[in-house]
């Protein structure tokens, strides 16, 4: 799975895309987006930059798209070859 993170939530992490093999979760049920936005808050638990706030408040705004089609729904599924987007939200027009 490859995670892309946009606007604050990169400045939140200092990457702009991480890969997840999901094949490495030790794990029976299906994993969702409630549980990668659980793990991205472990992963990232402070901020890589001293003007944005940690990855788990900023994620409090974010929505996502999951293969390009937008939700919110946290607990869709997430299967391996996914593309999750975090998308703080944006300024401007």
């Amino acid at each position: 799975m490859n995670i892309r993170f946009f606007a604050a939530a990169a400045a939140a992490t200092g990457v702009e895309e991480q890969q997840l093999d999901l094949a490495t979760l030790d794990s029976t049920k299906a994993f969702t987006l409630a549980d990668l936005s659980e793990l991205l808050v472990t992963s990232f638990p402070v901020s890589a930059s001293a003007h944005t706030p940690p990855l788990a408040q900023v994620l409090t705004r974010c929505s996502f798209l999951i293969n390009e089609v937008s939700t919110r729904d946290l607990s869709a599924p997430l299967r391996a070859g996914d593309v999750v987007d975090v998308l703080p939200p944006f300024a401007g027009g």
